[in-house]
């Protein structure tokens, strides 16, 4: 591939290593790192957890999301770009993504399990404050819960 296609740019402020915690009470904090892929046609966010604590909720022990891995893409024809999900439940989920006033948002129009994040990037590029929330009908939102993830810089 002869490089990256500017409009992906934007995405540049989440490359790097992020400690990653998710507000849910007696949960651990989990390592997430972006990298661009094949000459910058793709991002990658592989996400990763040490061992579930005993305190975090019966619902997080069961079914702990991690390791999963997302490819961020842009569609060129429409200037969209889609985020591809994979999780170690064996979950595949396609979102849409954007990047915009240091506003990161990832959302996805499903029937029944609605789905939006919505991360303010702060403290200069290297604090993501975010929420995903969900809607069974799509009008009627909820908190799912919040997180944060934390540049690393070590």
């Amino acid at each position: 591939m002869d490089g990256r296609n500017p409009a992906l740019a934007r995405f540049d402020a989440l490359t790097g290593r992020w400690a990653l915690q998710a507000k849910v009470p007696g949960l651990g904090a989990a390592r997430s790192e972006f990298t661009w892929l094949e000459g910058g046609a793709y991002l990658r966010q592989h996400t990763e957890s040490g061992p579930v604590p005993d305190t975090a909720p019966l619902e997080w022990r069961r079914n702990s999301p991690f390791p999963a891995t997302s490819l961020i893409g842009l569609d060129d024809a429409t200037g969209e770009c889609a985020m591809l999900y994979a999780d170690v439940r064996g979950v595949h989920r396609v979102y849409r993504t954007t990047l915009d006033g240091g506003v990161w948002r990832v959302w996805r129009d499903a029937p029944g399990f609605n789905q939006r994040f919505t991360g303010e990037i702060c403290d200069g590029g290297d604090l993501i404050e975010g929420r995903w929330e969900m809607s069974e009908d799509g009008l009627a939102w909820c908190l799912d819960f919040e997180l944060t993830y934390t540049r690393d810089l070590a």
